[in-house]
């Protein structure tokens, strides 16, 4: 058996907000808001008198779901959102996006930060490492050359 497809990614937040506002101007849609808890959320979570305010994002094309989670309760028991680059586990998702210089222009302005420089790979993509809201690292590729076609 196979996996199908990938549903979504999840990112804890603390400003539920402004991420989403972040996602929203880098081109995701808002769709759908919610507070989850109960029996069925500590039976999957394994967190014992969890309540959780959820957010899906999606990306224009309908295939990519970050699902934006903050927790009322329990509290957050670690925080890895300026762990470097190189750092175990989870770490960083990826969009494609049309023109990387508009984009990085419109999410400074949200507060994002290039991590170093925007970098050619091999004529085929520009790529840069960002900082969104709350730290969150977030790579950003325009395709160029001939995968632009």
């Amino acid at each position: 058996m196979t996996v199908k497809r990938m549903d979504n990614i999840g990112i804890v937040v603390e400003d539920m907000d402004v991420v989403i506002a972040f996602f929203t101007e880098l081109g995701l849609s808002l769709e759908g808001r919610t507070t989850v808890e109960g029996d069925w959320a500590e039976g999957v979570t394994g967190l014992k008198a969890m309540r959780c305010e959820i957010a899906m994002m999606v990306t224009p094309d309908g295939h990519s779901r970050p699902e934006l989670s903050r927790f009322a309760a329990p509290s957050v028991v670690a925080d890895h959102r300026r762990a470097p680059v190189n750092a175990l586990g989870y770490l960083r998702v990826m969009f494609t996006v049309e023109d990387l210089d508009e984009t990085l222009a419109r999410l400074y302005p949200l507060g994002a930060e290039l991590v170093e420089k925007v970098v050619d790979y091999a004529d085929i993509y520009r790529l840069c490492y960002i900082r969104g809201p709350e730290g969150i690292l977030i790579g950003l590729a325009q395709e160029i050359g001939a995968a632009a076609h």
